[in-house]
């Protein structure tokens, strides 16, 4: 079995892409392992699913995006999914860290789902039970960047602002609704072209979305890649001279075709207290004295669809990132898996929606790793 992609922390990770444009702001701080020129204004732009080797497969229908300058690949993080990348990008610190390890996280007892700040499998708010500056404690870089006296602007979804996942990984800025392509463009240009120092986060949904609906590759992804290059050539055509605009993508994607159900199976569910994560990285808390014999039957009924390894093992091979913070160690499974392949661990009833969907990520494989840092100065106007 070939080994895992193992995120490069502290040298090639989305963890590093913050501190970068901050230092390229002349915000105080330690030497960025990512070299970006000096600047007035950074705009990032987070493409939700814009993978390396899918923007390298699918070159033709981007060609814009593939041919800007790239100082990745970058490595997403484990798992590789986006309340992880973005919590990643948003503190800049690695996932042992901040905290943010599934999509499904374990937590107080509890399974919070961290897109939606829910208990899992349900619409319970959970903010002020599960208070999100308290379950990602580190402050951001957009809080740095504000100190520092960056003006700072997040252009999202309308219905992002306030959520307990914004709160928890991009808390620090003025945030900015939008509801289509055109006024996330005219966000961050609106950003750029202020006056002063500025710091801009934007975010795209769609393409992720598609994704997972029509499995990446599909021709409704492809179609939504080729409206992402043209964004991205409207914006980089109106960027003021002395801007940068940096794209990255949170994680890439890979379509499934075998699915283990812990919800169903028996081998798999036997011994088992909670099951947190993806279904491409999951997270198997066990009950006491369970381990040996649920590692056991994980190993042999995932055989070469996974990498199954100890939670402890996990963690001291950098899965994480080292050293991995006290709030954040009981989130780690007794059994971590990472899936290979076209391989998914679904949780049929727990997870009905995203259980059946074609197009999945978050393991430590270069399809789902690999994300580029595109550098879109501005573009000469003919």
């Amino acid at each position: 079995m070939t080994a895992p992609l193992l995120p490069e922390y502290g040298r090639r990770s989305l963890a590093e892409v913050m501190p970068a444009l901050l230092a390229a702001l002349g915000v105080p701080g330690p030497a960025p392992a990512l070299a970006v020129p000096p600047v007035r204004a950074a705009v990032l732009l987070l493409v939700d699913g814009l993978g390396s080797e899918l923007l390298r497969r699918y070159a033709d229908d981007a060609p814009f995006l593939a041919n800007l300058p790239d100082l990745g690949p970058l490595t997403a993080g484990f798992p590789s999914s986006t309340s992880i990348s973005l919590a990643s990008i948003g503190t800049g610190v690695p996932p042992g860290a901040h905290g943010l390890l599934g999509l499904a996280l374990r937590t107080g007892g509890e399974l919070l789902d961290t897109l939606r700040w829910t208990a899992q499998g349900s619409r319970l708010d959970l903010r002020d039970r599960l208070v999100p500056e308290e379950v990602q404690p580190v402050p951001t870089a957009l809080e740095r960047a504000a100190a520092a006296g960056v003006a700072v602007t997040v252009v999202s979804l309308s219905e992002f602002e306030g959520s307990g996942l914004t709160r928890a990984t991009l808390r620090g800025g003025r945030f900015q609704g939008t509801y289509a392509l055109g006024d996330l463009a005219a966000g961050v240009l609106a950003a750029s072209t202020s006056p002063g120092r500025q710091l801009c986060y934007g975010y795209h949904r769609d393409l992720d979305a598609l994704g997972h609906l029509y499995g990446p590759g599909s021709l409704p992804w492809r179609l939504q890649l080729a409206q992402v290059d043209r964004l991205v050539e409207l914006v980089a055509d109106r960027l003021p001279p002395d801007a940068v605009l940096a794209v990255t993508g949170d994680h890439g994607m890979v379509a499934v075709d075998r699915r283990y159900d812990v919800d169903t199976d028996r081998v798999l569910s036997g011994g088992v207290a909670q099951v947190s994560g993806d279904p491409r990285a999951r997270h198997v808390h066990v009950v006491p004295g369970a381990l040996d014999d649920v590692l056991a039957a994980w190993t042999d009924v995932l055989g070469d669809g996974a990498w199954v390894v100890p939670g402890e093992q996990a963690v001291a091979d950098g899965w994480f990132g080292l050293p991995v913070a006290p709030h954040a160690r009981d989130r780690i499974g007794d059994v971590v898996v990472a899936a290979r392949g076209g391989t998914a661990v679904i949780r049929s009833r727990a997870e009905r929606f995203i259980s059946r969907m074609p197009g999945q990520h978050g393991s430590l494989t270069p399809d789902e790793q690999l994300v580029p840092l595109l550098l879109a100065p501005p573009h000469p106007r003919g």
